[in-house]
Formats: structure tokens, sequence, C-alpha cells
């Protein structure tokens, strides 16, 4: 699940415009895995994006790529 993490990463710092404060934790559970999203208070609007339409395609990609991979996965943006 490394990758699922490295991709929120990337996706995250091409968007923002101080990608090196963004951060992404991975929490293991028993039948989920959490992806935490943290980024810096000035971009958190640009992660969140119009009616949230950027939040919802950055959780359509991540369902997509754990469902490939046959884990149940969720993003949480954090602010």
């Amino acid at each position: 699940m490394e990758e699922l993490r490295s991709l929120v990463e990337c996706m995250a710092k091409a968007l923002v415009d101080a990608p090196n404060e963004v951060r992404v934790a991975q929490i293991e559970g028993e039948q989920t895995t959490v992806i935490e999203l943290k980024v810096a208070k000035s971009d958190i609007g640009k992660i969140i994006g119009k009616e949230g339409r950027t939040a919802r395609s950055l959780r359509t990609i991540v369902a997509a790529v754990s469902t490939k991979l046959k884990k149940r996965s969720v993003l949480e943006i954090l602010e």
C-alpha cells in the first residue's frame, strides 16, 4: 500500500503552492486503510477545490487504485 501513499503525495504536491508542507500518513486498520493528507493552511482550498470537486476526484482515484489492489482505502483531508 506504500504506492497508494506516494500516489496521493505526488498528486497533492502537484496541486499546492507549498509542496514541501504536504504530509501523507497511512493508518492500517483491520479492513480499511486510512490515508491522511495534511497541507499548509493556505493550500487547503486548492486540495478541496470548488464545491469539493478536487477532493472528490482525489478520493475517486484512491478508491480505484485500492480496488485494483484488492484493498479498501479512504482519503481523509486534515485541516
